[in-house]
């Protein structure tokens, strides 16, 4: 697959609704995608809380605030985009936003405890420097988005930023996005808890390039 940033920003855009659908939906947020593609046009939808609404429409603004730094060669795989995305997708839903947490935090579901709020910083950086000696794209972008979700760098919304800065790396390279879609939630689920005591990214990499749409190779590819 050849890459071209202006046809996978093209096609990621396309998905937005899709997107929002699936990321809500791992969350426990039951919106149908007509629902979402209706709320995304900006009109209100009856029957659910107005913290999913909030939600969901976060979700969305924190996609086009990526595709917008991604169209103008903008985004970077540092600690203040990272901080400036959470202030758009974890608003009114984490503790605190924009900002690396100050306290600890656990994991439902396992033992596994993140690390020290004051080693964030340094664990950031080693991250970095991880990713950087990763030469093929998907597995740098995915190692991302797993070291993100294991350091738990934010009080909340840690899985979903990973995922955005995970897409943020493969767009401005000119590659498609992968979206994790909603179906496959139970296997994520538990190659996630798997992984947070262990750290051995592989079985995850496997499942996440597995989730690249395969319509979108095939148009990347033509």
């Amino acid at each position: 697959m050849t890459p071209n940033k202006e046809k996978a920003l093209f096609l990621a855009k396309r998905q937005l609704s899709e997107l929002v659908y699936d990321a809500v939906n791992l969350e426990g947020i039951h919106y149908t995608l007509p629902e979402i593609q209706t709320l995304l046009d900006g009109v209100t939808v009856g029957g659910h809380k107005l913290s999913d609404q909030i939600i969901t429409l976060n979700q969305a603004a924190a996609w086009r605030q990526l595709f917008k730094w991604v169209a103008n060669d903008t985004f970077m795989l540092t600690k203040g985009i990272a901080c400036q995305l959470h202030v758009i997708a974890a608003k009114e839903e984490a503790l605190k936003w924009g900002c690396f947490r100050e306290g600890g935090v656990t994991i439902a579901g396992t033992d596994y405890l993140p690390p020290d709020a004051k080693q964030l910083d340094k664990i950031w950086s080693q991250m970095l420097e991880e990713a950087e000696k990763i030469t093929d794209i998907y597995d740098r972008a995915i190692t991302v988005f797993l070291r993100m979700a294991r350091a738990q760098f934010f009080y909340d919304v840690n899985k979903r930023m990973g995922r955005f800065m995970m897409n943020g790396i493969l767009l401005s390279q000119g590659y498609p996005i992968i979206n994790l879609p909603a179906k496959k939630q139970s296997e994520f689920n538990q190659l996630m808890l798997d992984f947070y005591p262990s750290g051995d990214t592989a079985p995850m990499i496997t499942f996440m390039k597995d989730c690249i749409d395969r319509r979108v190779i095939e148009i990347m590819s033509e």
